[in-house]
């Protein structure tokens, strides 16, 4: 059944990558984390089907998250779909929460043989596109990679529209305007991702905290219960069991976004703060028990883990990496807004931008200093540092200094909030960050 798509909001980074591949071979796989907007996405593209052509008997949409199939077998599912399949006709197959369901690769495989069909499905769990189901499928997949809301589409979704200005010397400003043609400025709006996040479901809900957490406790539920603790059970594992110890390890990265963490300072740090007091009996946590906690965040798309460069070398680095969390409102959630880690939190919010950029993204180490990020995406490389505030001299040194040291003639960019000035430096280019997030 197709449900009514009238109120959705344009998702158009994504609509555009699987619009891409429709009609290919590959199953179309659409991960990310719980509410991030992937049901919605195929319902884009249902939209979508129905106009260029294709009849709603041609399309067909499973849940499984509803307990309309809750309990449904593989054999069971496969002769379901059988049943709806019309003959002399190409079937778009729509699956969301596919991981819900066991040995579900079974069935997809054999609707691609069996069937004229078009293949969609997402994900809350990388588990999902494991090495076995990759070697299944024998690379006949795509992944599109869903986040929340970015800056400019959390701007659109609450209403406002954005536009280019010339200034009276030429250069090109972005400017926020309000449904009545206002002006907005942009920095009110910009505290207000910094401290709701871009879960789309806020945009229903308004900007009003205690709505908002409200759907931010959903998302984490959702993930920690059903995406974590509830899929070691049905796998038949044990290593993730202990639910405690798991919000203990969330709060630890969520606090430390962005700065260099090991699994042994995660434990170290657990119980040097007696985070773990209660568990004083039972000793510090294995090192492997850690990994595998953090292994399952990164799984459920909660938490990414971002590696280091030695650009001199050449080589990624195996120590010290970072994290950062989704969703910025969900760490806001976990441990209250405080405006004394902003900086962090912008690093988050440009990381991400970054990714759904499709760039591959890296820390920098070069010598005895760090530049926050390397993207890379096809023969293109792009070095970013992030900082708040460059006004002062000082500032303006140390951000510039990582760059400066860089042996290659990439592009630069500091990225920065407040600034005096964006001329170049030596080459390097500054940006406005509200120009970065707004831009095409």
């Amino acid at each position: 059944m197709i449900k009514s798509t009238e109120n959705l909001k344009a998702r158009d980074i994504y609509l555009n990558q699987l619009i891409a591949f429709q009609d290919t071979e590959s199953v179309k796989v659409v991960t990310g984390i719980r509410r991030c907007g992937k049901s919605s996405l195929l319902k884009l593209m249902q939209k979508h089907l129905l106009g260029n052509g294709v009849a709603s008997e041609q399309i067909l949409f499973m849940n499984f998250e509803s307990m309309e199939y809750r309990g449904m077998d593989v054999k069971a599912f496969y002769q379901y779909v059988k049943e709806r399949v019309l003959p002399d006709k190409r079937m778009y197959l729509f699956f969301d929460e596919m991981q819900r369901l066991d040995k579900w690769e079974d069935a997809v495989n054999s609707f691609r043989v069996d069937f004229d069909c078009d293949i969609y499905i997402t994900g809350s769990n990388a588990y999902l596109l494991s090495s076995e189901y990759s070697t299944y499928l024998s690379g006949r997949y795509v992944e599109i990679k869903m986040l929340p809301l970015s800056f400019k589409e959390f701007i659109d979704f609450h209403g406002y529209k954005v536009s280019n200005r010339k200034t009276s010397a030429g250069e090109v400003k972005k400017r926020v305007y309000d449904s009545d043609g206002e002006p907005i400025v942009w920095e009110e709006l910009y505290e207000a991702y910094m401290h709701y996040g871009g879960m789309p479901g806020i945009a229903d809900v308004g900007l009003v905290q205690d709505r908002v957490f409200a759907l931010l406790d959903g998302v984490y539920g959702a993930v920690v219960v059903r995406d974590i603790l509830e899929r070691e059970r049905r796998r038949g594992q044990r290593q993730i069991t202990d639910s405690v110890l798991l919000r203990k390890i969330i709060l630890f990265l969520a606090d430390n976004i962005g700065n260099n963490t090991s699994f042994n300072s995660i434990s170290n740090t657990l119980v040097s703060e007696k985070m773990l007091e209660d568990r004083a009996k039972q000793g510090k946590p294995a090192i492997q028990t850690i990994s595998a906690y953090v292994r399952a965040l990164i799984e459920s798309y909660m938490f990414y883990e971002i590696k280091r460069f030695d650009i001199r070398g050449k080589e990624e680095l195996k120590t010290l990496g970072k994290y950062y969390i989704v969703d910025i409102g969900l760490r806001n959630f976990l441990l209250g807004y405080r405006d004394v880690d902003t900086g962090h939190m912008l690093e988050n919010i440009v990381y991400f931008e970054l990714l759904r950029r499709r760039y591959d993204v890296a820390i920098g180490k070069i010598d005895n200093k760090e530049v926050d990020f390397i993207a890379t995406k096809d023969e293109e490389k792009i070095y970013y540092q992030v900082t708040e505030d460059m006004t002062s001299e000082s500032t303006r040194e140390r951000e510039l200094a990582p760059l400066k040291l860089v042996p290659d003639n990439y592009e630069k960019i500091v990225l920065v909030m407040r600034t005096d000035s964006t001329a170049s430096v030596d080459g390097i280019k500054i940006q406005r960050v509200i120009d970065f997030l707004l831009d095409e």
